[in-house]
């Protein structure tokens, strides 16, 4: 089935709560870009996000984290198209060395996992008809 993955880092504007946490809910909007651009790939068209299954927040997120969310289409309907996502921490920042200092992790940390279905009117639907 199609993929589609984008890497963001979440800056201090991302941080809701103390300790520069970041809302759970910037991971539904990195699903959400990933979703479109499956949609796109798949279909010609945005499409829309109807609803999410099940939504597992399993790691906290912090301002400076670099986030990896993944998408894949896994079922796909008349105009429905059934999605997974996982969102993994790839890069976190080590204020205790520097300001600037950040290690690679070679596990990435999975910060959530969630299902979803998204839809994409027949008329709209230009590639795979």
């Amino acid at each position: 089935m199609k993929q589609a993955m984008i890497r963001v880092r979440m800056g201090s504007h991302d941080a809701h709560y103390g300790g520069n946490l970041v809302d759970g809910a910037k991971m539904l909007q990195l699903f959400g870009d990933v979703a479109t651009e499956l949609l796109i790939i798949n279909d010609g068209d945005e499409g829309l996000f109807a609803a999410y299954d099940s939504v597992e927040f399993l790691a906290p997120v912090y301002a400076g984290d670099y986030i990896e969310a993944v998408g894949e289409i896994v079922k796909v309907g008349n105009s429905s198209r059934k999605m997974v996502f996982e969102a993994r921490k790839v890069v976190v920042p080590r204020p205790d060395i520097s300001d600037s200092a950040a290690d690679f992790l070679t596990e990435p940390i999975v910060v959530c996992r969630a299902s979803g279905t998204c839809v994409v009117p027949v008329k709209c639907q230009r590639i795979n008809k």
